[in-house]
This record gives structure tokens, sequence and C-alpha cells, in this order.
């Protein structure tokens, strides 16, 4: 196994990240990890483990804790939403994979998180990402999802009000408080499988961990999201969208709607499986992200070799001026 090497990366509001790379930075492609609520880039390891087996020194992986979670930096009430989060992934590609093709992948929150990025920074989009994995997640409509009923209970609904009311007295407190919502989070992580001892206890310490105003403030982010503008600008992609059939937070029919919208999407449902499906099943999460890989390598050589076909043809006939548009088009086709 490779060396992790560890850093941080600043966001535009100044906030910093905690950051991990594996693989060497002249690797043909990146692929980068956004983590889901309440956890933080350690849930992504089966599949850290799996995909350098698989690629070795052909692709390097870039993770890294959202903010407020893992050893990342303490957000603002104000700045714990979904489309920041869209704007530290942005920090993170400008700071650890400034050029290149990259591939997106994100669960749960991590998946909203890519979708709010793509919404915001679609030129981006166009220009280097090459593939995108959703697993677990949702584009809009989660007052209408599973994750509804987690935030509609007196404990969330009380935890709410009081971070409004005192932030610094729920830190305090967060004893009395974190009994309450970390059974609602426990109970949705896994379906009907068995999961070993040794993963259900390191889940519940990332949820554990967090910090109760990240907590809190984050699911009133959940409950807000929508970014089905996102889909559109992820068309030409190759994509990986994977749920479990047991997923109460995001039930499989999110994906559904995910997938329908992507027209080089591959849907897998994961049988038995809930919202932890990458720790739960994590074999058949990595498979699905290494066909992914394999999809994304073969799109980025195609469209290098589509603009070099349009490269040639615009500077034979001495209209270099119009080599933009016409490489524009074809990346979006």
């Amino acid at each position: 196994m490779q060396t992790d090497r560890a850093s941080f990366v600043v966001t535009d509001d100044q906030l910093l990240l905690n950051v991990r790379e594996v693989g060497p930075a002249n690797a043909p492609l990146t692929v980068v990890f956004a983590h889901g609520f309440c956890l933080h880039m350690g849930a992504w390891h089966f599949q850290r483990v799996d995909l350098e087996r698989t690629f070795g020194t052909r692709v390097r992986m870039v993770f890294y804790d959202q903010r407020g979670h893992g050893q990342s930096g303490m957000p603002s009430s104000e700045s714990s939403t979904i489309p920041q989060l869209g704007r530290d992934l942005a920090a993170v590609l400008r700071s650890k994979a400034p050029e290149g093709p990259v591939v997106l992948v994100g669960h749960s929150m991590g998946g909203m998180t890519v979708l709010a990025f793509a919404r915001q920074f679609p030129e981006i989009v166009r220009e280097r990402v090459v593939g995108v994995g959703l697993v677990a997640t949702a584009a809009s409509g989660l007052s209408e999802a599973g994750v509804a009923r987690m935030l509609d209970t007196p404990a969330v609904k009380a935890a709410q009000l009081a971070v409004k009311a005192a932030p610094a007295m729920i830190q305090q407190s967060r004893d009395a408080i974190r009994p309450l919502l970390s059974p609602i989070l426990k109970v949705t992580s896994y379906g009907d499988r068995r999961v070993p001892p040794e993963v259900a206890r390191f889940s519940e310490q990332m949820t554990n961990e967090t910090n109760l105003l990240t907590m809190v403030n984050f699911l009133v982010a959940l409950e807000k999201h929508d970014e089905a503008l996102a889909l559109p600008i992820l068309k030409p992609v190759p994509a990986a969208v994977v749920c479990g059939d047991g997923d109460m937070v995001t039930p499989f029919r999110n994906s559904v709607a995910i997938a329908e919208a992507l027209p080089h999407a591959e849907l897998l449902r994961v049988p038995k499986a809930g919202h932890m499906v990458e720790m739960e099943r994590p074999q058949v999460v990595s498979e699905a992200l290494e066909r992914l890989i394999h999809r994304s390598l073969e799109h980025a050589r195609s469209e290098r070799s589509l603009a070099g076909v349009f490269r040639a043809v615009a500077d034979r006939s001495g209209h270099r001026g119009v080599w933009s548009a016409v490489g524009g088009w074809a990346r979006r086709r």
C-alpha cells in the first residue's frame, strides 16, 4: 500500500480542509472522494484499498474531510450548506488537481456535494470531469424521502431550536443531546445483512465524533437540498449510481431518478443494503467504481482523440480561433 500524503486546503472562506492523497501526482486520472453526513474520509477505507490494488499508479486518489467533519475546520451555521460544500470541492480541485481529467465520487451528502459543484462550475465539468460516482444520494426531494422521517422527530427539532437559541450552550450540553440524535443515525445506516462488528463500531465512532453543531446545522441543509439543475450538466459523462434497496435515508427511488437523467449511467441496486452501502457491501461498491474508472479513462481518451481531430482541422484550415468553440461543442455532445 502506498503512503498517504497529508495536507490542508484553504477554502474560499478561509476554512482548512484535511486532505489525503494516494498515488503519483502525474497519474493519468485523479479520483476525488467526498464523504457523507456525520462521517469523514475514513468511510472510503475499503474503496481506497481496493482501487489502489486494481489501478496502482495509474490513478491518483484524493480524499478529504468535509467542513465540520473529521479533522477539517468548524464552519459557521451560515456556511453549513450544500452549495458551500460544492465550492469546497472546487477548492480541493484547484489545490490538489488543478489540471487533467478527474472523476468525482460522493456518498450521501458527498454526492450532493458533487452535484452542487457541477451546478456552480459547469465549465470545469465540461473541460475536466470524465466520470461521476453517486452513492446512496439524491438530487432533490429529500423532504419527501426517507431522510424526512429522520428530520421530523422531537429530538432533531429540539436540537435545531436549541442551536438557534444558544449554540454555545449546545456544545456544553452535547453529552445530553447526542444520545437523542445518534440512535436515529445508527438505525438508518445498515440494511438487513449482518455487518461485521468492527465496521459498525467504526461508523458509530465517526458519528459520535462529529461536532454536534455540524450535525444539527447540516440536517437543516439536507432538508433544503435541491441540486436537480446539476443533472443536465453531467449528462455527457459516464456515471455510476449505486444504492441499497434497504436505504432508509435516501431511498432507491432517488437513485433511479438520477440514473434516468444521466444517459451514460450504470444503475446498481444493492440487495438488503442500507445507507452505508460502501461499508456494508464494500466489494460491490468498489467494483462499481472500478468499472466507472475504466469507462472514464476510455471517455477521456476518446475526448482527447476527438479534440485532436478538431484541432488538426482548425490548424489546416487556418481557423484556429474557432478551435475553442468547436472543441467545447465536442465535449458537450
